[in-house]
C-alpha cells in the first residue's frame, strides 16, 4: 500500500459528486457552497491507502486498550487523578465517537493519542460517496453505497444504545449537538449533517451553545423543547467553565445523557495514560495479560510525564520527542522537540506535559503525477464500545494536522479489509491490468440483545475476552442479556450469508464480568436453554440489517 501512496493517482475527489452528496445529505442546497467558502481545504483531493494488516493491528490496539481500561486498578487510578465529575458516570453510556489517532511510518504503527469527541465521521461518510476511479481494479477498494449506508445506520444505533445503556426504557426523542458558538466552529457543516441524519431517523435535533439551555423542573430545556441527550462536541471535557454550568447541573442530576462524558475522557483521553500504555513494568503490575502488553508496547510510542527534575535529559533528547499538554486537544500547544525555543521549553516545564517518542507520519503524494507534492498524513479510527466503525486520514503540511493545506484535509482510507470482523481480501497489483478473484472467508459476528429489543453488536474478540474473564463491562453489571453469535460466510470482506447461529443467556455480575457460576472451564459460558435466548422477528431483522444493509 505504501507504493500506492507514492505512485497511484487513480482516485481523486469528484467535486460535483461531493456537492451533490453534501446538499443531498443536508436535504437542501447550500452546504457545499458554505464549505467552499468557509473551509476550502476540508476535503483532500486524493485518498490514502492502508494495508489490511495495519487495519487489523489497529483493531487489536483498540481491544488491548479496552482490556486495560476494564481493569479495576486502572480505573481507580485514572478516576482518582480526574475531577470529581468524572466519577459520576461509573454506570451507563460508553461514549460516542472515540478517535484513535495513529502515525504510520514505513509499516510501523504508532498510537499518538485517543480522543473522546473525535470530529469528521459524517464528513468522511459523505466524502466516500464522491471519489472517482480510473481503473476497474480500484473499484474493489472503494466502499460500496451499502457500506456507507450501514455506517450511517450504525451512528443512529450508537446514540440509541447510549440512551439504553444509561438505563432508559422509553424511546429517545430529542438530541442536542452542543459546542461553543457552534456556527463559528470549523466543523459546523458536520453538525448540520448530524442534525439531518438524526431527523431522518425520527429524532428532534438542535444545534446549540451550552449557554442556550435552562435546567428547570428536573429537565434540561432548549426553549420549549425538553432535551434528553447531548451529543457533546465541547473541548471543556470536565464542564468546568461558567458557560457549561447548566449542562453540569443537568448531568450531575442525571437529567440528560451526555455522550461522550467526563467519565469517558478520564478513562481514555488523558494523555498520562499513554505513559502507562508504553511502560511494560506498570502494565504487568496492573495484571495486563502478556498478549495485550505486547500489542500496546509495539504500538504506543514510549511516553513519559515531563518532570522538571528530568529537564536536562529531555532537552538533550528533544529532537526525537514530541511534547503535548496532558489535557490538550487538536494539536494545540503541542510542539516538535526539534522546533523548541528556550521560551517554549520553560512553558512546558511549568505546565503539565508529556513527552512522546517521535514517530513520523505517513506520506501521501498528490497529483498530477508529473507535478506531485508530498503531504503528511495521520490515520484515525472512529471507535464505539471497542469496535472500529470507520477509518479516515488527514493530509497536511507543517508540524501538526491542520486544514490549511491545498489538496489536504480529510481523506478516505482505502484497503481491502473488513474492519468489523478483521477479515480481509487482498488484490494483487491493484493499479495494474490484471483481474482480481473474489475471496470467500468466514467470520463471527456477536450481538447482545436486551429486554427492550435493542441489538448491540460487539467485537468477537471482546466477547472472547469477557468469556475468559479477561475483561469486564461495567455498563452491563447486574444484567442478563441474550447472546447471538452468527457464523457468517463473507465474500471479499462483505457478509454474504449466515452459516450457523448460536444463542445463549449471559448474566453479568456486579463487576460487569460474566457470572462464573454459569461458566464451564472447557467451553466458556454455559448456555442456558437456547429457546429462551432466541431473537424476536424484529431483533432478527435488525441484526440482518446491521450485517447486510
Amino acid at each position: 500500500m505504501e507504493a500506492l501512496n507514492s505512485e497511484c493517482f487513480c482516485l481523486s475527489l469528484n467535486e460535483a459528486a461531493l456537492a451533490r452528496a453534501l446538499d443531498g445529505e443536508l436535504g437542501e442546497p447550500g452546504l457545499s457552497d458554505m464549505i467552499r467558502e468557509r473551509e476550502p481545504y476540508l476535503f483532500a483531493s486524493q485518498p490514502v491507502f492502508v494495508a489490511p494488516q495495519i487495519m487489523r493491528r489497529v483493531a487489536e490496539v483498540v481491544q488491548a486498550v479496552e482490556s486495560v481500561v476494564a481493569l479495576p486498578g486502572y480505573r481507580e487510578d485514572a478516576l482518582a487523578n480526574a475531577p470529581a465529575i468524572a466519577r459520576l458516570g461509573t454506570r451507563g453510556a460508553r461514549g460516542a465517537f472515540f478517535g484513535y489517532d495513529f502515525h504510520l511510518d514505513h509499516g510501523r504503527l504508532g498510537l499518538i493519542e485517543i480522543n473522546t469527541n473525535a470530529g469528521g465521521a459524517m464528513l468522511n461518510a459523505v466524502q466516500a460517496r464522491a471519489h472517482r476511479i480510473c481503473c476497474a481494479a480500484m473499484g474493489d477498494l472503494v466502499p460500496t453505497t451499502r457500506a456507507i449506508e450501514r455506517f450511517e445506520l450504525s451512528i443512529i444505533d450508537m446514540f440509541r444504545s447510549e440512551w439504553r445503556l444509561a438505563g432508559h426504557t422509553s424511546a429517545l426523542t430529542t438530541i442536542a449537538i452542543v459546542d461553543d458558538t457552534p456556527e463559528q466552529q470549523y466543523l459546523y457543516p458536520e453538525f448540520l449533517l448530524f442534525q439531518r441524519l438524526f431527523e431522518r431517523h425520527g429524532l428532534r435535533a438542535i444545534i446549540a451553545d451550552p449557554t442556550d439551555f435552562e435546567f428547570r423542573r428536573g429537565k434540561l430545556w432548549h426553549g420549549d423543547v425538553a432535551i434528553e441527550m447531548i451529543y457533546n462536541r465541547l473541548t471543556d471535557f470536565y464542564l468546568e467553565s461558567p458557560g457549561t454550568s447548566v449542562l453540569r447541573e443537568a448531568y450531575a442530576q442525571r437529567a440528560i445523557v451526555l455522550t461522550p462524558d467526563p467519565h469517558a475522557h478520564a478513562l481514555y483521553a488523558d494523555k498520562r495514560h499513554l505513559a502507562l500504555f508504553s511502560d511494560s513494568a506498570k502494565l504487568e503490575a496492573l495484571g495486563v495479560p502478556a498478549v495485550e502488553r505486547r500489542i500496546l508496547l509495539d504500538a504506543v510510542p514510549k511516553t513519559e510525564i515531563v518532570n522538571p527534575a528530568d529537564a536536562q535529559r529531555l532537552w538533550d533528547a528533544r529532537r526525537g520527542l514530541f511534547f503535548k499538554p496532558m489535557a490538550g486537544f487538536g494539536s494545540r500547544a503541542a510542539y516538535r522537540g526539534d522546533k523548541l525555543t528556550k521560551r517554549v521549553w520553560q512553558h512546558i516545564l511549568a505546565n503539565d506535559y508529556v513527552a512522546q517518542m517521535l514517530i513520523p507520519p505517513g506520506e501521501r503524494r498528490i497529483g498530477p503525477p508529473d507535478d506531485f507534492k508530498a503531504l503528511k498524513f495521520d490515520l484515525r479510527a472512529y471507535v464505539y464500545n471497542g469496535l472500529v466503525q470507520w477509518f479516515a486520514a488527514r493530509l497536511y503540511q507543517g508540524q501538526t494536522t491542520n486544514f490549511r493545506t491545498p489538496g489536504g484535509g480529510f481523506a478516505p482510507v482505502y484497503s481491502t479489509v473488513d474492519t468489523r470482523s478483521g477479515e480481509s481480501t487482498i488484490n494483487a497489483d491493484p493499479c495494474g491490468e490484471g483481474s482480481s478473484e473474489e475471496v470467500k472467508s468466514f467470520a463471527s459476528y456477536v450481538f447482545l440483545l436486551d429486554v427492550d429489543g435493542g441489538v448491540h453488536p460487539i467485537p468477537h474478540a471482546l466477547y472472547l475476552a469477557l468469556a475468559k474473564g479477561d475483561a469486564s463491562a461495567l455498563e452491563l453489571a447486574g444484567q442478563t442479556l441474550r447472546l447471538a453469535d452468527w457464523y457468517v460466510r463473507t465474500r471479499d470482506g462483505t457478509p454474504e450469508a449466515v452459516e450457523n447461529e448460536t444463542y445463549a443467556c449471559l448474566t453479568f455480575d456486579a463487576e460487569g464480568k460474566i457470572d462464573r457460576s454459569t461458566k464451564s472451564e472447557a467451553n466458556g459460558p454455559e448456555l442456558t436453554e437456547e429457546s429462551r435466548a432466541l431473537p424476536t422477528a424484529g431483533e432478527r431483522a435488525r441484526m440482518n440489517s446491521l450485517l447486510f444493509g
